[in-house]
């Protein structure tokens, strides 16, 4: 996925209110300082520090003129983007599609956004619904990685999370009904080879993270290519759970 138009470089003063972020932008960053959309609702927990090297997106039609887009941090001496968008991961994941990217995913048939129907536990709607050339079903739900910790290590979630434990028990039910189902964690970050359940943030999620892996649900991890003029599908990296 290619930025367009372009990203501007920027440093961040401070994020605050969970979706404004002030920053500093211009030649040199030479002190023009603007409020801009941070367009994630998560804690950001380790990618909001003062100083921190930015790109913005500029808008138009809003009332803000940049989106946040990503962020450079620096952990355990390894220098490392993260896209801190989480609105992109469902482009992202489309475009990994069309591309071939995920080889043992139906491509058919894609659908996205699509509501579960009969049988469903909250009335929810699915990330994706992928057929393959024989008509049989597969269910993806995205979500969004940014978190990391531990040098190489990205865990999910970091804040709790109420809606993620939903899709999880939607997943499940979809599963024992004989459909395929898979949770996949995107990865926006390019230093991480694993993925784990931040259980002492959620342990909610992370018990409900067991009984849909005992239900059936597939639990699939990728990271992401990343650079301030793109970010792509990446390698698929190991889930380790328990």
């Amino acid at each position: 996925m290619q930025f367009s138009p372009p990203l501007v470089e920027a440093r961040l003063m401070k994020r605050y209110k969970r979706f404004l972020a002030d920053m500093e932008v211009g030649g040199n960053l030479g002190g023009n300082y603007v409020t801009v959309h941070c367009p994630n609702p998560g804690s950001m927990m380790g990618l909001a520090e003062p100083g921190s090297r930015g790109w913005l997106m500029a808008k138009t039609g809003t009332k803000l003129p940049y989106g946040w887009e990503l962020v450079e941090t620096r952990s355990s001496g390894v220098t490392a983007l993260v896209g801190i968008n989480t609105g992109r991961a469902n482009a992202i994941v489309a475009e990994g599609l069309a591309a071939g990217k995920f080889p043992d995913f139906p491509t058919a048939t894609v659908a996205r956004e699509v509501k579960i129907g009969p049988g469903a536990l909250h009335n929810s709607r699915l990330d994706f619904r992928l057929f393959d050339a024989e008509g049989r079903p597969c269910w993806v739900e995205v979500k969004s990685v940014t978190l990391s910790r531990r040098a190489g290590i990205a865990e999910f979630p970091d804040a709790k999370t109420d809606r993620g434990s939903r899709h999880l028990a939607e997943l499940a039910v979809l599963a024992l009904s004989g459909q395929r189902a898979v949770l996949l964690f995107l990865v926006q970050r390019s230093d991480c080879r694993e993925v784990r359940i931040a259980a002492d943030i959620d342990p909610t999620y992370a018990a409900a993270m067991t009984q849909a892996r005992a239900q059936g649900v597939e639990i699939r991890a990728f990271s992401c290519e990343i650079s301030p003029l793109s970010i792509d599908v990446g390698h698929e990296i190991a889930f380790i759970h328990g």
